[in-house]
């Protein structure tokens, strides 16, 4: 049986819907990263010259067609998020408290050595939707759009939770599990060694077809992949992938490009594993490539931790079959099954903005959940409680 994906039509379906669009976007040409590497796991990327944020956008797959959509659809988000078709206006919070408007300071998302806002302060608001309620919500729209050009921007701007998708359904569903995963992630790296390595995943319990495939890839390519569970107590599963050469002598040391990590968080365990997989083999990719424009020199030159390493001597016992299972059928079914499971975990702030101008024949959404854990950044407040729990305990 196939990986589920929650897509309403295939990828090439989808890629020949969006194709037309695409130099309205700026994304300008879509190209095969693949060849680039050793493995064989198709990678793709797009390319948009004249980009506010990141040029390059990279999709991966388990076929050259959905590895080459993921790259389009990754483009799409960016491009739009960098030009939001949403509602703003510019107001004070005194102003929406007289209005009866509701809204959302997203403090957690302030940026580094940054103020709260005062009662009068005028800032731009974008009309969202209150997930759980479907209630419109005001939030501040440095928090949500994506144009790096603006220099002194009082909000951390990030793709966390940024997701497109056929239909509306599909975006959010897959916004929410990022942040879901992002979360997870952030938890588990906050832990110590030996907790992060605790639950390693055993690959002779894995006997899903298509993740048997990517291990063999991996395996013929003289690589080594340790998988582990990092399910949070939000019991959706979530799964980490470090992916390192082989033979790593002493002298030289690795180096830290060398050595990467993808993580994927799904209904199904199979899907999770695949997606961590996969973005552990596109990473890897990255820096083969070298020519994203976030990638500085400097890390090229830098050497993987130990701490790194300690994962491949971590004893596998773990089977993939024992992680969480939830069953939804489509998007629509797994987008109502989060809210429920979330609320009934205190989760209840899930905030969503729809992006996409009209004239696009998909979805592009910007999913915030304040309550959950982001992922690194500057920041004025790295960790939440969460997190901070996580790491007393």
């Amino acid at each position: 049986m196939a990986i589920a994906s929650y897509r309403l039509c295939s990828a090439g379906e989808t890629l020949q819907r969006v194709s037309p669009f695409l130099l309205r976007l700026g994304i300008t040409r879509l190209s095969s990263q693949t060849g680039l590497d050793k493995i064989g796991i198709p990678v793709w990327c797009a390319f948009a010259p004249n980009a506010r944020a990141i040029v390059i956008a990279q999709g991966k797959g388990l076929t050259d067609e959905a590895a080459k959509t993921s790259a389009a659809m990754e483009a799409i988000e960016r491009s739009v998020a960098t030009r939001p078709s949403c509602t703003i206006i510019s107001a004070s919070l005194t102003d929406l408290q007289a209005r009866g408007q509701r809204h959302d300071t997203l403090q957690s998302l302030l940026a580094l050595r940054k103020q709260p806002l005062t009662e009068t302060e005028a800032i731009d608001w974008v009309e969202g939707r209150d997930l759980v309620t479907g209630d419109p919500v005001w939030l501040p729209f440095e928090a949500v759009h994506l144009d790096r050009t603006e220099d002194d921007r009082r909000y951390w701007q990030s793709s966390d939770g940024l997701a497109s998708g056929n239909t509306r359904d599909e975006a959010l569903f897959h916004g929410v599990m990022e942040r879901v995963e992002r979360d997870a992630l952030t938890l588990w790296q906050v832990a110590s060694p030996a907790r992060r390595h605790a639950r390693r995943l055993d690959p002779a319990q894995i006997t899903e077809p298509e993740l048997c495939q990517m291990l063999e890839r991996i395996a013929r390519a003289d690589l080594d992949i340790a998988l582990f569970d990092i399910t949070s107590d939000l019991g959706l599963a979530c799964i980490v992938a470090i992916l390192a050469p082989r033979h790593r002598p002493a002298v030289p040391p690795v180096r830290h490009v060398e050595v990467t990590l993808g993580c994927g968080a799904a209904l199904q365990p199979e899907l999770a594993a695949s997606r961590a997989i996969s973005e552990a083999v596109q990473s890897r990719m990255t820096f083969i490539g070298g020519a994203r424009d976030d990638l500085l020199p400097d890390l090229f030159e830098q050497t993987v931790s130990a701490e790194t390493l300690q994962a491949f001597a971590a004893e596998p016992h773990v089977a993939l079959a024992d992680l969480p299972r939830h069953a939804a059928e489509t998007a629509t079914e797994g987008l109502a099954f989060l809210m429920r499971h979330l609320a009934e975990r205190s989760v209840t702030r899930l905030y969503a903005v729809d992006l996409a101008p009209d004239w696009l024949p998909a979805a592009v959404a910007k999913v915030i959940v304040p309550q959950l854990e982001n992922p690194d950044g500057d920041r004025r407040q790295r960790f939440g409680m969460r997190a901070l729990s996580r790491a007393l305990s």
